[in-house]
This record gives structure tokens, C-alpha cells and sequence, in this order.
């Protein structure tokens, strides 16, 4: 198969309408072609293309910041001498001086499929300011891993952030450039913006359900997204950073399991069992000891739990991460009330909510995990509303079928 940037590249007349055209590149480590060149670099080589800045996301053009709210300052590239902004430093909207160093913006990102990934809202910033000063945008589609499963709760009006740029699920199942087109239509923008897409995607296929594994190399967008399996997790183990759980950061295997000193791991499993074992379809989960070099509870044995997605008894459409995680927090809840559970800090620059309440964009998860009260039931009742109404909304946008 074929990505935008492969098909950007190989494809001249393709090229066509960005002659003369002063041209800008939003990327990542994991924006890299078919030959693992990095797409600035590819894009360089090109004797039509005039490249005249570069933008870099959360954690940098080339990677190079390893947590949240770790910030990097704008630099002038040493290869290609062009300045690169920081759209994760001073600020996170380009500025109207970022914006008049080109013409035509190329976002060329690898998403995760999950509306927590900054990426997301990175996207409908730069589609904003370019609606604002009169710029082009054309999207290098790449695949969404996750596939095309939904899950989660929608966002609530008003808990929009960083990590939370509009009403999508958690697990939203589309690719950067269907997203694109949807905030372009919901937002009612005024800009020319397209999208380069795919040539042979096929998310219903095994073994990658949207990651075409054995045929593309796998670059870590971010630092802790080591691996297919992490991304499958993903929409379920985010949620883990607003908790006093370690999500494995500091071990090889970030966001694919969890843990902290005083979590007994089997009887948690017992305890799920007996709650909502339909929730822990589509996966294997082990209990499992670690001990994290860095962040939370760093140097000291933990004992938790890992989610296994990679063997033959992975179930893409039954594994459910969103709900097995919020399964993991009311078994914990239901064996320990009084257990610190939710951790205060600032999440993603924002100071005046819990972080968990600012992951799910509302407080619904954290009140039912809370609430002895309420049943599995109830949550999925919440949930599937959503997804349904997701579902009939995203059709409009569907680039590949």
C-alpha cells in the first residue's frame, strides 16, 4: 500500500499545483516514507518543491522530548536552513508570523486513533489559522492503527483542551485526513484544504486492522508509542496518566500495561471477572511485575497487570480498551474504596479539573467509577449512545471503504 507522502513523492502531477508555491511541513519522527527518509528530507530532494519552514508537534519535528508539557523551543534546521516552530513551546496555535513563512501547509502526521493524541487538535489549529490568514492545507493521509472500531464516551461541551479538540469519542476510528474533513465541515471552515489519501487500506484486515504489519515499518510517533500493540491499547491505558497507577513509562512496554506497589493483580482480575468479564474480551491479560527507571513510582517493584493484543487470540472487534480500563478502575474501586486513586495535577495545561476528568472531556467516567451504585450497565448505556450517534456522523467523511 501506499501512503500520502508515497504517493506525494512518486507522483508528479500530483505535485503539479504546488509549483511556485512557497511550501510549509507539519511532522514527526514517524513521518517517513516507504524507504523510512524522513518526509522533510524526501521532500528537499525535490527540485519542484520549495521548502521554506517546517512546524513540529508535541514532543518535536524529530522526537525529541519525552513526556507532557515538556516543551520545544523553534530552531533553524542545520541540513535544510529553514526555521522549524514549535507548535509545543510558546504556544500551541501558530502565530501570523508562522504563518506567513508559506503558502501551502503540508501535514504529514502518524494519529494513533484516539482524540487524546495532541496531534488530533494540533490538526484543527493549523486548519483554523489557515482559515484565518487565507492558507492552503493538504493532508498526507497515513493509516489509523486502531482501525476502525469506536468506543467511548463523546466529549462534553465546554471540557474541550489540548487533548480534547471537539465532540469525538475516545477511540474515534479515523484517519488524520477523514478528521480533516471533519472539522473542516463541522466547524464551518473557510479553507482550501485536501487530502492526499492511502492507495490499498484495508482496516478490516488481519493481521494489522488498520497497520499494514510486515509491510511498513513501525517509527514510534511520540516516545511511548512503541509498538502496534501499544496504539491498540491506547484508548484505554491514556487514561492511566490521570491516575496514581504507573502506565509503564520508564519500562519497554509504555501504555500496554499497568501497575503500582500495592495492586495485588489477581484478585483485581477476580474482581473484574465478577463485574463486567464481557469488557475483557479481544485481548489476554497477565499479571506481571516491573519496576518503572522514571516516572511514576520510579524504582520500586510494581505489581499489575500487561494487556497482550499481539497473539493469535487478539479480537479485533471485540477488544474494547476504553471499557476494560474503566473496567480496571471500578474492580480497584470495588476492593479498595478508599484507594488514591485519581491523581491531582495539570494534565495538558489545564489546572482546574482532575486529569481523568480532562482525558474523557467530562466527569461521567470518574462518577461511575466512584458511585458503588452504578453498574457496568450504566456506563455502557452512556457509551454505545454515543457510538451510535458517531457512528451515522463520521459516514460523511469516510475516504476509504
Amino acid at each position: 500500500m501506499k501512503f500520502g507522502i508515497d504517493r506525494l513523492l512518486e507522483d508528479a502531477a500530483l505535485r503539479k499545483p504546488l509549483a511556485g508555491r512557497r511550501i510549509a511541513l507539519l511532522a514527526h519522527p514517524a513521518s517517513v516514507t516507504r524507504d523510512l527518509a524522513h518526509s522533510l528530507d524526501a521532500l528537499a530532494a525535490l527540485p519542484d518543491i520549495h521548502l521554506t519552514a517546517a512546524f513540529g508537534p508535541q514532543h518535536g519535528l524529530r522526537g525529541d522530548k519525552q513526556d507532557n508539557m515538556v516543551e520545544s523551543p523553534d530552531y533553524t534546521d542545520p541540513v535544510h536552513g529553514i526555521p522549524v516552530f514549535s507548535l509545543y513551546g510558546e504556544v500551541r496555535r501558530p502565530t501570523a508570523q508562522m504563518m506567513d513563512s508559506f503558502d501551502l501547509l503540508l501535514v504529514d502526521l502518524q494519529d494513533l486513533g484516539c482524540r487524546v493524541y495532541t496531534f488530533v487538535t494540533t490538526l484543527r489549529y493549523v486548519l483554523e489559522a489557515a482559515a484565518q490568514h487565507g492558507k492552503s492545507v493538504w493532508v498526507l493521509d497515513r493509516p489509523n492503527p486502531a482501525g476502525r472500531p469506536i468506543e467511548g464516551l463523546a466529549l462534553r461541551t465546554g471540557w474541550e483542551s489540548f487533548v480534547g479538540a471537539g465532540p469525538l469519542p475516545m477511540r474515534h476510528g479515523l484517519t488524520l485526513g477523514e478528521l480533516a474533513q471533519w472539522f473542516v465541515r463541522t466547524l464551518r471552515l473557510d479553507v482550501d484544504c485536501q487530502v492526499v489519501t492511502m492507495q490499498g487500506w484495508k482496516p478490516e484486515s488481519a493481521p494489522g486492522y488498520g497497520w499494514p504489519l510486515g509491510e511498513r515499518a513501525w517509527v514510534n510517533p511520540s516516545p511511548n508509542a512503541s509498538n502496534l500493540w501499544m496504539a491498540r491499547c491506547y484508548a484505554g491505558t491514556v487514561m492511566l496518566e490521570g491516575t496514581t497507577l504507573s502506565e509503564g513509562r520508564g519500562t519497554t512496554r509504555p501504555l500496554e500495561l499497568f501497575g503500582a506497589p500495592d495492586i495485588e493483580p489477581r484478585a483485581l482480575l477476580a474482581t473484574m471477572e465478577s463485574l463486567a468479564p464481557q469488557w475483557m474480551h479481544g485481548c489476554r491479560l497477565r499479571d506481571c511485575h516491573f519496576e518503572p527507571t522514571f516516572h511514576k513510582h520510579a524504582g520500586t517493584l510494581c505489581a499489575g497487570l500487561q494487556i497482550h493484543v499481539e497473539d493469535a487470540a487478539y479480537d479485533h472487534e471485540a477488544f474494547r480498551p476504553w471499557r476494560l480500563l474503566a473496567l480496571v478502575f471500578k474492580a480497584l474501586r470495588k476492593l479498595r474504596p478508599d484507594y488514591d486513586l485519581w491523581r491531582d495535577f495539570p494534565y495538558e495545561y489545564e489546572r482546574e479539573h482532575l486529569a481523568i476528568d480532562v482525558i474523557n472531556g467530562g466527569e461521567l467516567l470518574r462518577r461511575w467509577v466512584d458511585d458503588p451504585a452504578a453498574v457496568p450497565a450504566d456506563l455502557d448505556a452512556l457509551a454505545a449512545h454515543d457510538e451510535r450517534a458517531w457512528r451515522e456522523e463520521c459516514e460523511a467523511v469516510l475516504l476509504y471503504r
